[in-house]
């Protein structure tokens, strides 16, 4: 399962979901979705503006967890 960490990031910063809004020019919606870490689908645009955003790398937004029950081996 993919974890998304824009909650974490959000908090080190002090920053809401308006204002991330308001800086990358992403959709409310799509936010909340990675805030709350239940996203399905995400836009490398979105991902990129992040990304400059917070001066990180993907890994830094994104973490694969290999522990996850959901992960059927293949």
């Amino acid at each position: 399962m993919i974890r998304c960490h824009l909650s974490r990031l959000m908090g080190e910063r002090r920053m809401n979901i308006a204002d991330v809004m308001r800086e990358t020019g992403i959709k409310r919606t799509m936010l909340t979705l990675m805030y709350n870490d239940e996203v399905q689908r995400l836009d490398v645009e979105a991902l990129d503006k992040l990304c400059r955003l917070f001066s990180c790398n993907v890994q830094d937004i994104l973490e694969f967890d290999s522990s996850s029950p959901h992960i059927k081996p293949l």
